[in-house]
């Protein structure tokens, strides 16, 4: 019996943060190494089996841009590559941490104005790529998601604003 893996949903999240789309968009994609929890949620950290981290993360904020880990020795971990740029309403990027690119997913982050700022809405689609991992792959992300976007970007945003205004 095959699985249909065009059947497989996207992973979708949505957080709302007080401050502008604009803000929004930079503090995801320029900020993205301050508030991505590279201790548990990085090539590097599951390599060592969580003794290590990158010593950076980077975001390059432009079309076809990279987004790589770097360890202390200078080596570079691709884990993506941003196909779409348009501050500040889209950034979408292939994402394969650890992975050949052939199995990128993509990751596309929308940003809107809302009366209580702006709505961050991520969507994780490609999981067909995966085959027979797909499914699980999606669910671990399902998963994986709520500490990374809804939390940490989300609390990084808050935060970020607060100290502007203060």
């Amino acid at each position: 019996m095959t699985a249909n893996f065009d059947s497989i949903q996207p992973v979708v999240k949505t957080v709302t943060v007080a401050c502008t789309p604009e803000d929004a968009f930079r503090y995801f994609t320029a900020d993205f190494g301050m508030w991505w929890p590279i201790a548990t949620h990085s090539v590097v950290a599951y390599a060592s089996e969580f003794k290590d981290k990158p010593a950076a993360l980077i975001f390059e904020t432009h079309l076809g841009g990279r987004i790589i880990e770097r360890t202390r020795s200078g080596e570079e971990y691709v884990l993506g590559t941003v196909l779409a740029w348009e501050p500040p309403a889209r950034v979408a990027f292939s994402f394969h941490p650890g992975r050949d690119a052939k199995e990128a997913q993509t990751v596309e982050v929308t940003f809107s104005s809302v009366p209580e700022g702006a709505r961050v809405v991520l969507i994780h689609s490609g999981w067909e790529k995966l085959s027979t991992n797909a499914q699980k792959s999606r669910d671990s992300y399902n998963q994986g998601w709520e500490p990374v976007f809804v939390t940490a970007y989300r609390e990084y945003a808050q935060k970020r604003k607060q100290s502007q205004e203060e």
